[in-house]
């Protein structure tokens, strides 16, 4: 058998059709399959690869980890360099208030923690999420997704919990002193690029103050300069109480975290005692390399260009067949009339090279997340095939 007979019949699948695209390599906005066929990344791993696949210096940060010791016990008894420095790290970056990390192995882990957090904390059980949002896929944070169309095969799911219209002041109203956490992408990804509007989310943040309830933050799709800023809720004005994070956190490695201040974090020290445990949360290795995608990322000072490629993209992308493009920075919904049309476009691009998908919540469009240090030349390229693309399904 070859690998893609391997591979449909050995590796679990997640959808009937998968692209069964081999690559074999990838370096900064582009990928290679085994028939050497290049690809310009407009996904990015879902903006896990925020600097580029295979950063040398974050390549450079494994070898080095890889050599001094990979997993030596369960998260959090012995002190291991890696995770204090980019724990530490974080902190600098972030709020006062946020100065204990507690990593875990994925964004749905990070999702989990912060909901047992928030109980633990308040002495509370209801969670308030929103709808058309995407925490995750393991049992509590599917139980907080937005969408039925994803829950219902899997009822019965966590009790207690509540769903709003995001950007709808009028629901906030519902939140109550019963109510734990508030769980929220700071901007919503799979709904397509929404971000908060007309001060709904300090209106939600003075709603959870006003009621005792924590807000959670989710930045694991937006975090680390996807929308131009560090952190998205920076442009918001709006400090959450426990903050999510994944995806571009390991420079490309497995990694999540959830963090909030240390004296709420430490209520997992006591009554249990290890309240809360992960095995490979916070390996070495990927917080060497997440440490090290930072670094990139503040060093090479890539966060002032992403509003200037944003404005390229959508000077480019202008077509009669483009019904709107909703965007926040390097995060964008390229939209159509329907799925089968972006489908359609969506396998005529790869085919022509360029590497995108579509959103769970908006199956109409098309998305745009690419290393942040793509080229100008690389978008120029990528967009002209698009248009050419379009052309031909006018």
């Amino acid at each position: 058998m070859n690998n893609r007979q391997l591979f449909l019949n050995h590796v679990g699948q997640t959808s009937a059709a998968p692209l069964c695209l081999n690559i074999v390599k990838a370096s900064g906005s582009k990928m290679w399959d085994a028939d050497g066929k290049e690809y310009t990344d407009l996904i990015a791993g879902i903006s896990v690869c925020n600097i580029g696949h295979c950063h040398p210096k974050v390549i450079g940060a494994i070898k080095a980890q890889a050599d001094a010791y990979l997993h030596i016990m369960v998260y959090g008894e012995l002190v291991e360099n890696p995770q204090v420095a980019y724990a530490t790290k974080l902190s600098a970056y972030l709020p006062a208030s946020l100065n204990s990390v507690f990593f875990t192995a994925s964004g749905s882990e990070a999702t989990e923690g912060a909901m047992k957090l928030a109980k633990r904390v308040s002495g509370r059980t209801q969670i308030v999420s929103f709808k058309n949002s995407y925490h995750g896929s393991t049992q509590g944070a599917l139980s907080i997704m937005g969408s039925e169309y994803w829950q219902q095969a899997f009822r019965p799911l966590l009790p207690g919990i509540l769903q709003l219209e995001y950007n709808n002041a009028d629901d906030l109203q519902m939140i109550t002193r019963e109510t734990a956490c508030v769980v929220a992408e700071t901007i919503q990804a799979e709904a397509g690029v929404k971000p908060p509007l007309n001060g709904w989310l300090k209106a939600l943040r003075e709603r959870c103050d006003a009621t005792g309830t924590l807000l959670v933050l989710d930045e694991i799709q937006c975090g680390f300069g996807r929308n131009g800023s560090l952190w998205a809720f920076e442009q918001f004005d709006v400090v959450p109480d426990i903050l999510l994070l994944g995806k571009a956190l390991g420079g490309g490695m497995p990694l999540g975290a959830f963090i909030a201040d240390k004296k709420m974090m430490d209520s997992f020290t006591h009554d249990p005692v290890l309240g809360h445990i992960n095995t490979f949360g916070g390996h070495p290795v990927s917080c060497a390399a997440g440490l090290a995608g930072l670094n990139v990322l503040l060093e090479d000072n890539l966060l002032p260009t992403v509003k200037e490629k944003e404005v390229l993209f959508l000077s480019l992308l202008k077509h009669p067949l483009i019904r709107n493009i909703s965007s926040r920075g390097l995060m964008m919904a390229v939209e159509f009339d329907d799925f089968e049309t972006n489908k359609k476009i969506i396998d005529a691009l790869i085919e022509q090279g360029v590497f995108t998908d579509w959103f769970l919540f908006a199956a109409h469009a098309l998305r745009i997340v690419p290393p942040l240090n793509i080229s100008a030349e690389e978008i120029h390229s990528a967009c002209s095939i698009m248009l050419k693309v379009l052309d031909e399904f006018s």
